[in-house]
């Protein structure tokens, strides 16, 4: 044998002790670092990425997965509908943090089936995956329970739990409907139409809230003939917004309570030639292209896929002491209105 080969033979593998010293930080600080906690500052978080790079740091992903009763190393996103941007978005956050962790992310829709999403988790649990994010299909979320996934944990994305206790990423859905509508008011429109998602999804039901409070707020009677509900596509709500506009009294302003919706209703108006002004919830690619007055209730979707792996990965920490689990955590990421 060489003694270059006698040398490589001989290298440890670098620990997490070991890119500590390199890093002049304690141990614990490269365990925040490597879970992406906020708490740690700029300075200290980049010497230790630093140390990681220069020393090829790797988990050991095997003994940790044995620590942790699960051996898969994957994470498990399941979401409503694959075709909105917005769930694009959402996965690049989460794999953004689970990837940093030695996890893989995999990918199920439900196309809005609350069976489906049951047979899609359930089929997780079976390949015994780490743990799961769910942008739940339905109000009914006993199939998340605790005893229902064997104990897998589970954080809910988009919609909060109901009927069963989970970490939770929400946006701030009925803030971001009542500040553009509230925009639309400003700007002279008090003919506004409604154009939503079903009714039974919570993202639905809280938008239609903060539309109706803020035509409340500034005296303005919403008018029933005016709102169409359960849309899901960009054609049906083209069809809608067209079947609104072609009215006689036609309102002047239509709120879109996603962004498909919103597409739907700029293909109408520019059909009908009408100068309908829109407000849109989720935001919009080359939105300033499309030749309609519009506002945009603006976040950053992958921020919540970036809150909701964060949680996730807390649970997939062994736990220290022998006190009671923590309650259900809630955030919410806030929006910002853009005008186009």
């Amino acid at each position: 044998m060489s003694g270059s080969e006698q040398s490589g033979a001989s290298r440890s593998v670098p620990t997490m002790r070991d890119v500590a010293a390199h890093a002049g930080v304690s141990a614990m600080t490269v365990s925040r670092v490597l879970k992406d906690n906020p708490r740690v500052g700029e300075s200290a978080k980049q010497r230790v990425l630093d140390a990681v790079n220069e020393l090829g740091y790797r988990r050991n992903e095997v003994a940790r997965s044995l620590r942790l009763g699960r051996s898969s190393g994957l994470v498990g996103l399941v979401v409503t509908n694959l075709a909105n941007p917005f769930y694009a978005r959402l996965a690049l956050g989460v794999e953004e943090v689970v990837q940093a962790h030695g996890l893989r992310l995999v990918l199920g829709n439900t196309s809005g089936q609350v069976t489906r999403e049951d047979d899609l988790v359930q089929d997780l649990v079976s390949r015994r995956v780490n743990g799961v994010i769910v942008v739940p299909a339905g109000p009914d979320q006993r199939h998340l329970g605790h005893e229902a996934v064997d104990g897998m944990p589970v954080v809910l994305a988009s919609r909060p739990p109901e009927g069963i206790e989970a970490d939770a990423v929400l946006v701030d859905d009925f803030g971001g409907a009542r500040a553009a509508t509230e925009e639309l008011l400003k700007s002279g429109h008090h003919a506004l139409g409604f154009l939503g998602n079903p009714f039974t999804l919570f993202t639905g039901a809280e938008r239609f809230r903060g539309w109706w409070s803020a035509m409340e707020d500034a005296g303005v009677q919403p008018r029933d003939e005016w709102v169409r509900r359960g849309l899901d596509d960009v054609a049906s709500a083209e069809s809608a917004a067209r079947s609104l506009l072609e009215l006689p009294d036609a309102p002047t302003a239509l709120f879109c309570a996603n962004n498909r919706i919103a597409l739907g209703a700029c293909r109408a108006i520019r059909g009908l030639g009408t100068s309908t002004a829109v407000a849109g919830f989720d935001d919009i690619e080359a939105a300033d292209m499309l030749g309609v007055r519009l506002t945009v209730v603006s976040y950053d979707a992958d921020e919540i896929g970036r809150r909701a792996a964060r949680l996730l990965l807390d649970h997939l920490e062994p736990r220290k002491g022998t006190g009671p689990p923590s309650p259900p955590r809630r955030t919410v990421v806030p929006t910002t209105l853009i005008n186009y």
